[in-house]
């Protein structure tokens, strides 16, 4: 079983940085798909309300016959829900079958504002044991600095689009300073996987070219959560944590968004 590094959150929150994205898996099929990803070494699930699957995962999550604390759950506020943040909360924990999330983030920025009173809502969860750790999504760097000029408290994460063709170093660097960790979704389809640096870095380590996209973003700190409906994709996007890649290789692939 491979073990899986992770980066740590404020309050002490280990965060795997290769997780299981699960948007459209949906039904028994999705149900499936987290409980063997579980199986294969995963502990890191993404979910969302807007996914319609939390009672899918979180029923994988518990037939997996793993702790509680050794799966790090993931769920979204939707950004029409704002101004119902608790009982959005409460019916996604309901779902999942489960008393807490280990992060909770708001989808998009409602309204496309920064929206602060739901950035306190989130905190107010946090205080209250719903949620180990808060964060946003698909948030700028701008209404990131919004949030923490109006509360003092950082976002953990920010999930946003990742891939060698949207690798932005200020972005990384801007987020480094803040102590904001970038989780990266849509690594693999926004990326070509044809592309011939990718191919030649592949045959280098004899690895695919879908796995050395996975471990540029880990090399880069990105967390990433790649979603498959195939087992054996799953399990080579797993193994990604298990090689590196050398300087001259990443600077190729960061050259590849130019």
């Amino acid at each position: 079983m491979l073990e899986i590094p992770s980066v740590r959150l404020p309050h002490d929150v280990q965060l795997p940085v290769i997780g299981l994205g699960t948007a459209g898996l949906l039904g028994a099929s999705g149900y499936a798909s987290v409980r063997d990803a579980l199986d294969a070494g995963y502990r890191m699930i993404d979910t969302a309300t807007s996914y319609r699957n939390e009672a899918e995962v979180g029923r994988a999550v518990r037939d997996s016959g793993l702790d509680r604390s050794a799966v790090f759950v993931t769920t979204k506020l939707p950004p029409e829900e704002a101004g119902r943040e608790s009982a959005v909360l409460d019916a996604s924990l309901s779902a999942l079958g489960l008393d807490y999330v280990d992060l909770w983030l708001i989808h998009w920025p409602p309204g496309g504002a920064a929206a602060v009173p739901t950035w306190q809502a989130l905190l107010a969860a946090r205080e209250s044991g719903k949620a180990r750790a808060v964060g946003v999504s698909n948030y700028s760097l701008a209404q990131v600095d919004e949030l923490i000029a109006a509360t003092g408290a950082v976002p953990a994460v920010n999930q946003v689009p990742w891939s060698p063709r949207r690798h932005d170093p200020e972005t990384l660097a801007a987020s480094r300073e803040r102590d904001v960790v970038v989780m990266g979704y849509g690594p693999l389809r926004r990326t070509d996987l044809a592309d011939p640096t990718l191919a030649a870095v592949a045959e280098a380590h004899g690895v695919s070219p879908a796995q050395v996209v996975l471990r540029w973003h880990l090399h880069h700190d990105v967390v990433v959560i790649p979603r498959s409906a195939d087992p054996d994709h799953r399990r080579a996007n797993l193994a990604a944590s298990t090689f590196a890649l050398t300087p001259d290789e990443i600077a190729a692939i960061d050259a590849i968004s130019r």
